[in-house]
């Protein structure tokens, strides 16, 4: 796990990939648009934490896909804002 002062990464409990972490800001965004409406450098800050956590994850290197699913048709689960991290495996396009 890793953690700045606005974000949390962590592996996800259902993993859809070898490396399947997620990233989220701590304080509550519904979605990307959100996030991306906050203003304050927070979207850098997320994806700092990206990043971050592909290093910590070992797939910086070799490669890792970061999504964003936003609003329901997009597969949006929870209604709390995160980016999934996906690596460890050549991925395949389109997803699935």
């Amino acid at each position: 796990m890793l953690e700045s002062p606005r974000a949390i990464a962590f592996r996800d409990i259902s993993p859809q990939a070898p490396t399947h972490l997620l990233v989220i800001p701590k304080d509550h965004y519904a979605d990307l648009a959100a996030l991306a409406e906050a203003g304050d450098g927070l979207l850098a800050e997320v994806l700092a934490q990206v990043h971050q956590a592909a290093v910590a994850g070992g797939i910086s290197d070799s490669g890792y896909r970061v999504v964003f699913n936003t609003g329901r048709d997009a597969g949006q689960e929870v209604a709390h804002v995160h980016a999934h991290v996906l690596g460890g495996r050549r991925l395949s396009w389109p997803p699935g």
